[in-house]
């Protein structure tokens, strides 16, 4: 049986992962006969969003406290992990991945990325094992991999033209559809960066999760 580790920015789509993304990898692994374990950083949130009105919260909350909401308690330190007890790795969107993980969200193309998710991501690479990357995941991809690695965000311009400068190479995507990378093992998908349903962000993550799994 496959085991795939899942790196959770938080949890809810502002200031975290994407539950319906985070969610929907963990029901498709589990229906295509993998394993997973969820992981997260033990730091601190970049900021809480009250997802009812959009307003900032004036207070604190630790990522991987709030990731273990969406693991059911589950969550592992993202220190611990050991890309070689894996065979995949998957991240799931969210602005957790643009806040917490990397401060894509507020410096685009000079962005930086947190050093443990680096260091998690480029040790499946160097390994030859699969990663996909969801929704927003992708603008990590130039951090990562080497120059020239496929990616997509989907179809948003200026997006994708910081995901260039990052050193990827952009491929305009449909919500339905992937983009893959063979050389490098490298997914993704834009789920929710184009989704408009829970339904539509399933279709691409369901062949994103097939693809990875073939790939392991």
């Amino acid at each position: 049986m496959k085991q795939v580790a899942i790196i959770l920015s938080g949890c809810g789509v502002f200031d975290g992962a994407e539950i319906h993304e985070s969610v929907l990898t963990m029901l498709h692994l589990e229906r295509q006969g993998a394993r997973y374990q969820c992981f997260a950083p033990d730091i601190e949130q970049h900021h809480v969003i009250n997802h009812l009105t959009g307003e900032e919260q004036d207070e604190q909350r630790n990522v991987r406290v709030e990731a273990a909401r969406i693991a059911r308690g589950d969550v592992a330190s993202l220190d611990t992990l050991d890309a070689s007890a894996f065979d995949a790795l998957i991240l799931p969107g969210g602005f957790g991945v643009a806040k917490n993980l990397s401060d894509f969200a507020f410096k685009g193309a000079q962005s930086s990325i947190l050093a443990a998710v680096k260091e998690s991501c480029q040790a499946f690479n160097q390994l030859g094992k699969p990663i996909a990357y969801l929704c927003i995941a992708p603008a990590l991809i130039g951090h990562i991999h080497p120059a020239g690695t496929l990616a997509t965000i989907g179809n948003d311009e200026a997006t994708a033209q910081a995901v260039e400068a990052l050193g990827a190479s952009h491929v305009n995507c449909g919500v339905a559809d992937i983009v893959v990378d063979d050389t490098h093992k490298v997914i993704s998908t834009p789920a929710y960066m184009l989704a408009g349903s829970i339904s539509e962000a399933s279709t691409g993550i369901e062949k994103a999760v097939q693809k990875l799994l073939e790939f392991a």
